[in-house]
């Protein structure tokens, strides 16, 4: 009774489920594999507590790769189908297998504030940490002419504001004077990768709690 006293006053969403169940996910992709490579890799290590019934790109590059772990692969050509027919496309699939997040391993399109607003801290997103200083193309090239000694990365909950979810992992790397902008590139690549894998393993162990537009990870 005190404990429920005690959670009424911040109005809690509850969720129970058995411990050998592991949470769905669908991962959406786009041409770059470096994350979507990691989750695989760590699936099969049996280091990552999800089951991933599906893969979902906008772009045919990655289907080989995605079949060769035994997962089904879906084009959904956005181009040209469009947002709110690719999206129907996007929730269907998210129906019929029953998942529980969706996890944005570098998918270079932005979900519509409808789609975002179905699932609430259920999307998980990952990009580097130069926003909002380095905005569109090549914002690495443009941190390598500012001389930027750190590089990181964000893992966050999407939201209906781009990029302002609430945090869920942060990480970063130190730079010197000699690295090239590919270098930069490289071991951006390695932060990005793994800030997401540790977002999906926090998620799907059930240690992230979202308190406002902050997180309380345990």
């Amino acid at each position: 009774m005190v404990l429920g006293a005690g959670l009424g006053q911040f109005n809690p969403k509850l969720t129970l489920r058995p411990v050998h169940q592991k949470k769905r996910a669908l991962i959406l992709v786009t041409s770059e594999s470096h994350c979507l490579r990691d989750l695989l890799y760590l699936q099969e290590l049996n280091e990552l507590p999800i089951e991933i019934p599906a893969v979902v790109s906008n772009h045919e590059s990655l289907r080989k790769l995605v079949e060769s772990h035994g997962i089904p692969f879906h084009f959904i050509d956005v181009k040209e189908v469009g947002k709110e027919v690719g999206e129907i496309e996007l929730s269907k699939i998210i129906e019929n297998q029953n998942i529980d997040f969706v996890v944005l391993a570098r998918y270079m399109q932005i979900l519509s504030s409808d789609f975002c607003k179905k699932l609430p801290g259920g999307i998980i997103n990952i990009h580097h940490s130069f926003l909002p200083g380095f905005k569109g193309a090549k914002p690495y090239h443009q941190a390598h002419d500012r001389g930027v000694k750190i590089i990181g990365a964000t893992a966050h909950f999407v939201t209906a504001e781009l990029d302002e979810g609430p945090i869920i992992e942060q990480d970063i790397a130190h730079v010197s004077h000699s690295a090239t902008p590919e270098d930069m590139i490289a071991l951006g690549r390695d932060v990005e990768r793994r800030v997401l894998s540790k977002a999906v393993i926090l998620f799907a162990e059930d240690r992230i709690f979202v308190v406002g537009s902050r997180t309380i990870v345990f």
